[in-house]
């Protein structure tokens, strides 16, 4: 029998394609393809009694065409602060053996370029948000200013990386990867952020 594990925190992503992404209501990406690079920060976490508080995690995403109907090529990054037991658990709930949302997910996986332990840096200061991900990986976003300066938000979302919260529109101002043959160099395209709370099995 699996064993019960919880995080929650903060998440953001960005991508290539032009803000508001078409693949969060499962249409075809802006450019044919979806090359996306997303961050997480656990605020708390535990798996069978291993503490995953204080810790990140990134995963670069790219699918070939439209989200459902491709396998999508990723690579997935653990803190390195992580203990070996603290890496176990999160690259079993990031890879999608331990069940819950990320199982969902992972049947959308072909290929796992590679799982490594790297620096993370993750940051939040109001309606932005940043990530540097060991020497293979920068992005900064930022909200994009609603109505009466409102957030632009996305609730119920078909594809959702965060069942159950709204996520809220952001552009990119920075958007670097370059890891396992995969080069992405953008900026003014698509972001989301939002809180997350993910359990299982």
């Amino acid at each position: 029998m699996a064993d019960n594990w919880t995080i929650s925190g903060s998440y953001f992503e960005s991508c290539n394609c032009e803000a508001i992404c078409p693949c969060v209501v499962l249409s075809p990406p802006t450019t044919g393809e979806c090359t996306a690079l997303v961050g997480w920060h656990i605020d708390s976490g535990n798996r069978n009694g291993v503490n995953l508080s204080g810790l990140n995690v990134a995963l670069a995403v790219h699918s070939p065409g439209r989200m459902i109907d491709v396998q999508w090529r990723v690579a997935l990054y653990l803190d390195e602060r992580a203990t070996e037991e603290q890496a176990g658990a999160l690259g079993q709930i990031f890879g999608g053996q331990a069940g819950g949302h990320f199982a969902v997910l992972g049947q959308h996986i072909g290929e796992v370029a590679g799982v490594s332990n790297v620096p993370i840096e993750y940051k939040a200061e109001g309606k932005s948000r940043s990530l540097k991900v060991g020497n293979v990986a920068e992005m900064d976003i930022e909200a994009i200013a609603g109505g009466g300066g409102a957030e632009v938000k996305i609730s119920g979302n078909p594809l959702g990386i965060v069942p159950g919260e709204p996520m809220v529109g952001a552009r990119s101002g920075k958007l670097s990867y370059h890891d396992h043959g995969m080069d992405w160099e953008l900026s003014g395209k698509n972001g989301f952020y939002s809180p997350f709370k993910y359990s299982g099995p």
